[in-house]
């Protein structure tokens, strides 16, 4: 049950710094844990949930370099930690977790980015495909689908994506160099474009088993949901568990991405915005089908 709670402002200690945050995005991961789906030893009720936050840095302690009060920035959030997650007005966060927002954007448009942008980009490094190679991205029209699609061009990677009807255009417009129909026929329908296989599978629908047919002996598969959903893997194949917090303390790659967004390279997709009084029908939206783009909670 999602509900309001009036708790102590938080302070910033060495090395960390507080947001006064403007708007956080919901993921799938905050309706797990709202559920009582996704538990962690040590957490206890009430817990607060949210992965991505932005807003305005409005405290700084000692030992941080390169942020100062003022600053609008981003953030990667663990709910799962003692602080609790980005559903709040203020949060404290170590400062490697923080970047700058990209200028000219939202609060809104800038939360939408952190969490999927950088499962994306770890899904895309644990793969490491040289440029020039395909790309087999699945689930390419949702949050982390659409970044792969993007951050795979602006790697210089050829890339073939699914798509129902309705995202076909959608998808195209990220960069798809081929757009295939969504569904059980993917992997036949990658082997028409490429007869030897894609270099690589993004598998961001979790279509398991059924996305190994697009990839040639010997590729990579990006796993965004476990290993194990793939089975005995054969021919070859090198499945990579994709776990976003290998990058949460990666101010670097959180950076990158943000040039990227700056650059026009990166869409932040912003589907609804809610006042946060409106979680519970945040959450609503999101376990509906077809939205493209994330829902976003304001502080």
């Amino acid at each position: 049950m999602l509900q309001p709670l009036a708790v102590p402002v938080p302070h910033a200690g060495p090395g960390e710094v507080r947001l006064r945050v403007h708007a956080a995005a919901v993921s799938p991961t905050d309706i797990l844990l709202r559920a009582g789906l996704l538990r962690h030893s040590g957490m206890q009720l009430p817990y607060c949930p949210g992965q991505d936050a932005a807003g305005v840095v409005d405290e700084v302690g000692p030992g941080v370099a390169g942020l100062a009060p003022g600053d609008r920035v981003m953030a990667m959030v663990m709910p799962t930690s003692a602080a609790g997650g980005a559903y709040r007005e203020h949060t404290v966060l170590p400062a490697v977790r923080v970047a700058h927002s990209p200028s000219g954007t939202s609060h809104e448009e800038a939360a939408a980015l952190p969490m999927n942008g950088l499962t994306a980009r770890l899904g895309l490094d644990l793969m490491d495909l040289a440029a020039g190679q395909l790309l087999a991205v699945t689930g390419a029209a949702g949050a982390v689908g659409g970044y792969l699609v993007e951050l795979a061009k602006a790697d210089g990677l050829r890339v073939v994506a699914d798509a129902a009807p309705a995202d076909e255009e959608l998808v195209r417009r990220l960069g798809a160099d081929h757009v295939v129909p969504r569904g059980d026929g993917f992997a036949e329908a990658v082997r028409r474009i490429a007869p030897a296989g894609a270099g690589g599978v993004a598998d961001a629908a979790v279509l398991g088993t059924g996305a190994l047919g697009a990839v040639r002996d010997g590729g990579q598969v990006a796993a965004f949901r476990g290993t194990e959903v793939y089975g005995a893997l054969q021919r070859g194949l090198v499945a990579h568990a994709v776990y976003v917090p290998d990058y949460v303390g990666d101010r670097a790659e959180l950076d990158d991405l943000r040039q990227l967004a700056e650059r026009g390279e990166l869409s932040l997709r912003v589907a609804r915005i809610l006042p946060a009084a409106e979680a519970a029908h945040a959450h609503r939206l999101m376990e509906a089908v077809g939205l493209r783009g994330r829902v976003v909670l304001t502080f």
